[in-house]
């Protein structure tokens, strides 16, 4: 099965980095893809705890995502399944891992994510996640982008 690996360079404490991932708050200020909104999460972050989010499309159109949390060491590290919903059924499951890493206040962010059927989900996957990390970054120095 293709994986995907992304990593990323903050300027901003793993802490903060940390909880941009866990604060549903915060999730739907950069969850999404360029000229996607989040408009809709919910976090229970602890180990077995259920996350579910909601990203809307320019046209409109919903996209909820949901997983359940396997694994969390604040600040260093998320470990999540993840599914896209359909009509209420869930699609593939994968699983996240988020690695953060303390650069002297600055965070070296390194995205798995394992278990894509195809080439082709993988490397959707990895567009829509770039983008997503583009939003993020703009988020933690206060830059929203819609």
């Amino acid at each position: 099965m293709p994986d995907l690996t992304i990593t990323r360079l903050f300027d901003a404490p793993r802490e903060l980095v940390f909880a941009a991932w866990t604060d549903p708050d915060q999730l739907t200020r950069w969850l999404g893809p360029k000229g996607f909104t989040g408009s809709a999460a919910t976090v229970d972050a602890r180990p077995g705890g259920v996350w579910r989010a909601c990203i809307t499309s320019p046209d409109g159109d919903d996209h909820w995502m949901r997983g359940v949390y396997r694994e969390l060491e604040p600040p260093a590290r998320i470990v999540f399944a993840f599914s896209w919903e359909t009509e209420g059924d869930l699609q593939t499951e994968t699983l996240v891992t988020i690695e953060l890493a303390d650069l002297g206040g600055k965070t070296e962010m390194t995205f798995g994510q394992t278990g894509f059927p195809t080439t082709g989900e993988r490397d959707g996957h990895h567009t829509g996640w770039t983008e997503c990390f583009e939003r993020l970054a703009g988020h933690l120095h206060g830059k929203e982008e819609r």
